[in-house]
């Protein structure tokens, strides 16, 4: 960052929510860890970086921890859960869905204040650890969950738990950006961090897919009777979780801070309230960005939930080929988001969503144009936009790190994840309504395509907001 003296990023975001209100005076100095007020250090300009090893050995709780995302939630399990084994279709797919709302209200509500928490007590790592090894346990536990109906509430209530913890999780580990960057490559770090986490993600699908799922008769002699091959691939899930997250969990260390006072639950909200009313009064480009940032997220998300929904029912490709494609999806976003954290550094964050998201808007744009070319137009016109999706993330994540005063990543990061579960209904609901429309409209049986206009509007319109969210180095101090 330029001009420490100068930027909103350095100065109006550290005197905002660190417990000095410049115009009500000091708040309750439990609200955060102790401050000169007229120092403007950032968390990361606190920063000295870090070795390439120990770079690599952050980005390794990505890596291990994505087969949550891509195997559990995405690709396996949930599939699993839906499948006619478990009741209708119906039946089982608005049980996952009610599961995964109560989840996301959890995350919601416990993400600001946890981090929060982790800042004031000084041990965000020492939170990541234990987290960590519940979601492997969790993960490990989905083995339990046989082919019947009588275990489908096991399963969802085991899915939904482990995706608070997931959540939380993420909230501490992306607070730890601050022990690994500088200002300087904040962007490269982040995207080779969430590049590795997509790497890591299908390297364990496939895995799970050719050693179990696969064949007729898997490793160990594993069938699909029961489910058998599903529940041991979760089991399996849990050792890779729980194995490759060491490396992080090793290198990353708390850092001595001043112990703040214990805070109850009453007076948690009430100071993360607080922080929200200053950032809106002293610094409105950090709030602007965190809705804008909901917005193209939820967008994102949108891309890989229902990508693979069009790929079948749209372009006719079969599970197994939708397998593949995803593979082939994950490891072209965990390239480029690996190469666009280098333009993140050069460029500047903002300036890598926007390219990002308008080149996901003309992608989505084209995929319902040429919805009648066959496959071979969705694997060209499919893997161009996962070339985009986790650039915008990663970029996203590096934007607001600068932002952030020393000491208050995991409260901020918080928000973070608040806001984007907050508006985690705007994609399902616009894919939806942009069938229905599409089917008002052209009289068709089929107009699923229509869905990706949905999408399309999402991350159009958090491209928009975003447009008014200034550079993080252009926020002059009022």
């Amino acid at each position: 960052m330029s001009g420490r003296g100068n930027t909103v990023g350095a100065v109006s975001t550290h005197e905002d929510i660190t417990g000095t209100d410049p115009d009500h005076g000091p708040v309750d100095p439990a609200a955060a860890p102790s401050f000169d007020p007229d120092e403007t250090t950032t968390a990361l300009e606190a920063s000295g970086g870090a070795s390439k090893g120990k770079i690599t050995a952050w980005a390794f709780w990505d890596w291990g921890s994505q087969p949550w995302n891509t195997v559990i939630t995405t690709f396996v399990f949930a599939v699993y859960l839906t499948s006619d084994s478990f009741g209708s279709t119906n039946y089982t797919s608005q049980m996952l869905a009610i599961f995964t709302a109560i989840s996301g209200f959890f995350v919601a509500v416990l993400a600001p204040v946890l981090g929060q928490n982790s800042d004031r007590s000084g041990r965000t790592v020492r939170n990541l650890r234990w987290q960590t090894w519940l979601l492997a346990l969790i993960a490990a536990c989905l083995f339990f969950v046989k082919a019947d109906p009588g275990y489908l509430i096991l399963g969802l209530v085991l899915l939904g738990v482990g995706s608070v913890v997931s959540e939380i999780a993420g909230v501490n580990y992306n607070s730890t950006i601050e022990q690994v960057a500088t200002p300087k490559t904040i962007g490269r770090v982040s995207g080779y961090g969430w590049g590795f986490g997509y790497l890591g993600g299908i390297v364990a699908l496939l895995v799970m897919y050719f050693l179990f799922i696969q064949p007729e008769v898997g490793l160990f002699g594993v069938t699909g009777e029961d489910g058998m091959d599903i529940r041991v691939s979760m089991l399996m899930c849990g050792i890779w979780i729980a194995l490759f997250t060491i490396p992080a969990l090793v290198a990353l260390k708390d850092r001595p801070v001043e112990r703040a006072p214990r805070v109850g639950v009453v007076d948690s909200y009430r100071l993360l309230f607080g922080t929200i009313r200053r950032l809106w009064n002293t610094s409105r480009h950090t709030v602007w960005f965190l809705l804008a940032s909901a917005l193209f997220r939820d967008g994102l998300a949108g891309v890989f939930a229902f990508g693979a929904v069009l790929a079948a029912g749209t372009f006719g490709m079969s599970a197994g080929e939708v397998i593949i494609f995803g593979a082939a999806a994950n490891i072209v976003a965990g390239v480029a988001t690996i190469l666009f954290g280098l333009l993140d550094d050069r460029i500047g964050p903002k300036k890598v969503i926007l390219l990002s998201l308008t080149a996901l808007v003309i992608l989505g744009l084209l995929i319902f144009f040429l919805h009648d070319g066959g496959k071979s137009v969705f694997w060209v016109l499919g893997l161009g936009l996962t070339v985009f999706v986790g650039p915008a993330q990663a970029a996203s994540r590096s934007f607001l790190a600068r932002l952030i005063p020393e000491g208050k990543s995991g409260e901020i990061f918080g928000l973070y994840a608040t806001t984007g579960r907050v508006v985690s209904f705007l994609s399902p609901a616009a894919f939806g309504i942009g069938i229905w429309l599409g089917a008002r409209v052209t009289g068709a049986e089929n107009t699923q395509y229509w869905g990706i206009l949905g999408i399309v509007l999402i991350l159009a319109a958090g491209a928009l907001a975003m447009v008014r969210v200034k550079e993080h180095t252009d926020h002059q101090v009022g």
